[in-house]
């Protein structure tokens, strides 16, 4: 399943931007932090972009599903069982938004077949968005064109692997006879874009995820020529119960692949 026509991304775009903005203005004011059942930050931030968002979603695809987490905590639960949906993570990264490091992103995935087949990441911060689909990634500075990104494969001399800057598990045992050459510490779906950009190498996540932390970011690497696997090595699916994944690991190009 593909988005069509152009028109769609760029709303889609233009969209995501739009929640960017809000999520800004939000984060140069002195915002109340609230936790949530799971203990988790959520602030207003997360709800008035998740609101934007959801509002064009209704507007394109009236009849196809949306998962976003704050209104999926808030027990709107729709059924997804027929494998097409939106996941959308308005405010990814909210602990990196409290923390005002500017390592949090806007979410935005298509999932068809219960497999992330379009993304949508965007940076406010920074001012990045990174989207792919249909094996087409690309990026776009605040003033820059639109450029396409691809994933590379392993240098031989040492990978780059991102890990998360505050959901660190049991991902040093894992990397304990893989060849690091750089370890590089990130907040939200920004890792996977990293790799779809070929600036790292490998993102082993062995902590608690939900799908819409993940589906953006996924879509985004596979279009890059990426890929998204359980540890086992089995792809990462959507449509779980509950929407939890397993533990999982991003990598760019397999060995002698050109990019």
């Amino acid at each position: 399943m593909s988005l069509t026509p152009d028109s769609q991304i760029a709303d889609l775009l233009d969209t995501a931007r739009a929640a960017g903005r809000d999520i800004m203005k939000i984060y140069e004011t002195d915002f109340e932090v609230r936790a949530k059942e799971d203990e988790s930050p959520v602030t207003q931030a997360d709800e008035i972009a998740e609101a934007i968002i959801l509002k064009t979603l209704a507007r394109l695809t009236p009849s196809v599903p949306v998962i976003a987490e704050e209104a999926y905590t808030a027990g709107h639960r729709p059924d997804v069982s027929a494998g097409t949906f939106w996941l959308v993570d308005a405010l990814d990264g909210t602990k990196e938004f409290v923390k005002r490091t500017g390592e949090f992103t806007v979410n935005i995935a298509l999932i068809h077949d219960f497999e992330p087949v379009f993304g949508i990441v965007h940076a406010p911060a920074i001012d990045q968005t990174y989207w792919g689909g249909a094996g087409k990634a690309f990026h776009k500075d605040k003033n820059d064109e639109a450029t396409p990104i691809h994933a590379r494969s392993p240098n031989p001399a040492g990978l780059v692997v991102m890990t998360s800057r505050s959901h660190r598990s049991t991902e040093e045992d894992f990397l304990k006879d893989i060849n690091v050459a750089e370890e590089r510490n990130a907040g939200s779906s920004i890792k996977f874009c990293l790799i779809a950009a070929g600036e790292a190498d490998l993102y082993p996540r062995l902590g608690p995820t939900h799908e819409w932390d993940t589906g953006a970011g996924h879509a985004v690497l596979a279009a890059a020529g990426g890929s998204v696997t359980t540890l086992d090595g089995a792809p990462l699916e959507y449509g779980k119960e509950n929407f939890k994944n397993p533990f999982f690991v991003a990598r760019g190009l397999p060995n002698g692949t050109a990019a």
